[in-house]
């Protein structure tokens, strides 16, 4: 079933215009604009520069956060009675490399560095070295026996270089083409995603993967992809986990065009190849990767910064928001000058819904359940922070009713609209869109598929966890704005992207942030309904995690 079907058959009125539905006065009620943009003026300002985990920027962000909880009046919900979540992690940086380039007939050519080739490792290594090991293109990279799909074909990528494609087979598929559908069409799955190519890589003993990178594909231009500045992070693994592939990165389409023309291919008509089930990877004959890169190695401590409101009735039942407190810091971009990247949009947003939803639970009686609200780390990085609690959670997963994630709101005013991501996956979304009607708003579907936002956010390890979740991310979606209709909403979002996870993405005092209010006062209503219920929201049969909460359903009396 298509993403747009899913969201159709799921609730039959979302698509309509509703005749006679009247926006409400002050959607936005009860949360503040101003006051979320006093929020996010502070978040992006230099003082705390770009937010960076394990900085001086964190240690102002988690100073900022627990102060705003503390004025708000919430109870510390971290270990040990405090406000926070000590993180293990693991970071990494790329040195000036002393060696990389591609070997063919005795000749070599170098791979510069954020212009030809990106790359980043997650080896607790202070080198990489790899001596002229073979490419493999595999097409792009997926394994789905469900759907009967396999690229790999048997082939040993043991001591290799794997290269893919990014996103998923059917992408780019014609009508009629054998792919066509097979992966959803434009709604991209977990198998588009680069960390999926990445793990495929280190399941199979790759010594590096290299996906190719264009922008559709990714949804992002070459400027985000090289955007960490060769920094990566990871949470601290256990002994016997499976280790990383040792070096990961991407190659910019054009030098990765070149590099195919040199051993005799043509890239292009790859790609299509690539989306017939009957693909075979294909060696670059006689090209070999030589890398001799030095590595920084720290493990590191950061912090989840977590607030609660004890429930009355069921106080060991939970609903959760958040929100991540990171962006990406100092780092240098294209043209290698070092820059902040204060992401304002990208999540100062966020955090200041959550401070704002929390202040408005806290202005009204005590919720039966108790509501917890959460600044996670190393989202950036990875979703880091909020799969290290969903594997140490401070409350029991199995009794959290739901989570709701904010991660982007449109800065461009009131909407007519608002959009679900990921349609189909729980009656929490149903919710949703009645909610929206209060407002007198209507709940369309994602009109971005292709650029995963379900499997970007961090609701995702909450999800793999069974619990229902809700993710707000306005850069999903073309917003039809009061003033200015799609196109002024389309205008936001071309503008936005062009500044995501950029220096641009900074606090302005000409935004608008109503149409952001709008939506956290949405999952508010939604959250609220929750917190003041002994109901349980429940995953469609269809979805994916719904086999995971079921197994736990004697923890909520069976439901």
């Amino acid at each position: 079933m298509s993403f747009r079907h899913a969201l159709l058959a799921m609730v039959p009125f979302v698509m309509c215009a509703a005749p006679g539905v009247v926006r409400a006065a002050e959607p936005w009620a009860p949360i503040d604009p101003a006051r979320m943009s006093a929020a996010i003026k502070v978040l992006a300002s230099p003082a705390f520069e770009g937010r960076s985990p394990a900085t001086a920027g964190e240690e102002k962000s988690v100073e900022w956060i627990i102060a705003q909880y503390k004025a708000i009046g919430l109870e510390p919900a971290g270990e040990n009675g405090g406000w926070t979540q000590t993180v293990p992690l693991l970071r990494t940086r790329i040195g000036e490399p002393a060696r990389l380039e591609v070997s063919m007939n005795g000749s070599s050519t170098p791979l510069a560095v954020r212009k030809d080739i990106y790359v980043f490792t997650l080896s607790p290594e202070e080198r990489i070295r790899i001596d002229a090991a073979p490419m493999v293109f595999v097409g792009y990279g997926v394994h789905a026996p469900e759907r009967k799909w396999d690229d790999f074909k048997g082939v040993d990528l043991k001591g290799k270089v794997a290269v893919f494609l990014v996103n998923d087979p059917d992408f780019s598929a014609a009508p009629g083409e054998p792919v066509a559908g097979k992966f959803g069409g434009r709604t991209m799955t977990y198998y588009g995603r680069w960390t999926y190519k990445y793990e495929e890589a280190a399941r199979r003993g790759a010594v590096a993967a290299l996906i190719v990178h264009d922008t559709p594909g990714a949804s992002y231009p070459w400027s985000t992809v090289i955007a960490p500045g060769g920094e990566a992070f990871d949470i601290v693994r256990d002994e016997g986990a499976e280790k990383p592939v040792p070096l990961m990165g991407w190659l910019e389409g054009d030098a990765a065009a070149r590099l195919f023309a040199r051993a005799g291919l043509d890239l292009g008509a790859l790609r299509v190849q690539a989306r017939d089930p009957d693909f075979k990877p294909v060696p670059l004959k006689g090209m070999g990767l030589t890398a001799d890169v030095p590595v920084s190695v720290a493990r590191l401590q950061s912090r989840n910064v977590l607030g609660k409101i004890t429930g009355t009735k069921y106080p060991d039942e939970t609903v959760m928001y958040g929100a991540h407190w990171d962006a990406f810091g100092m780092s240098k971009d294209a043209s290698g000058k070092t820059v902040m990247r204060p992401g304002a949009i990208d999540d100062g947003s966020g955090i200041a819904a959550v401070l704002e939803i929390a202040r408005a639970f806290r202005a009204g009686p005590a919720p039966e359940r108790t509501v917890m609200f959460a600044a996670w780390t190393a989202e950036e990085r990875g979703l880091l922070g909020s799969s290290w609690y969903a594997a140490h959670p401070l409350a029991p997963l199995a009794k959290t009713a739901a989570n709701f994630t904010i991660d982007v709101l449109q800065t461009a005013g009131p909407a007519h609209n608002a959009f679900v991501i990921g349609a189909g996956q729980d009656t929490l979304q149903d919710d949703l869109v009645v909610a929206a009607r209060r407002q007198g708003r209507v709940v369309e579907p994602e009109a971005k598929p292709e650029r995963g936002a379900f499997y970007r956010a961090d609701h995702l390890p909450f999800a793999r966890a069974g619990v229902p979740v809700v993710a707000v991310m306005d850069m999903a979606g073309d917003y039809d704005l009061v003033a200015g209709g799609v196109p002024a909403g389309d205008a936001w979002l071309q503008a936005y992207m062009k500044c995501y996870h950029q220096a641009c993405d900074a606090w302005s005092a000409g935004w608008d942030l109503r149409g952001a209010a709008e939506d956290a006062a949405l999952v508010y209503a939604v959250g609220r309904k929750v917190a003041f219920s002994h109901q349980w929201p429940q995953w469609k049969a269809g979805s994916e995690f719904a086999a995971v909460r079921a197994a736990t359903a004697k923890e909520r009396g069976g439901k």
